[in-house]
């Protein structure tokens, strides 16, 4: 899975959204524009090739001390959107790329 092939379909029209990914950026008031920045200039910190129905990937941005995770994967030319959250530093490392050991 690469960045760049996120990259390249990052737009409104091919960025698709699951009901729980809704609910969830709503609830944690994560707006679209938010995802497309973290999708356009993050990086992927973890990939999950065995997910169903499709392969998907945790992408990270931080703008202005806000870091982002969006876990998304690619399908027929879509961005399926998973959920999307703010890391919580009592699950990750201060670089919020790395989680802590349980």
């Amino acid at each position: 899975m690469n960045i760049n092939d996120f990259r390249l379909l990052c737009t409104d029209e091919s960025i698709q959204m699951t009901e729980h990914a809704h609910r969830r950026c709503r609830e944690r008031n994560i707006k679209l524009d938010e995802i497309k920045q973290c999708i356009s200039y993050g990086e992927i910190i973890e990939e999950y090739p065995e997910d169903y129905p499709f392969p998907s990937a945790l992408i990270m941005e931080c703008t202005v001390g806000k870091p982002l995770h969006v876990v998304a994967g690619i399908c027929d030319n879509y961005i399926w959107i998973i959920t999307a959250y703010r890391p919580d530093s009592v699950k990750w490392e201060n670089d919020f790329k790395t989680r802590k050991e349980q």
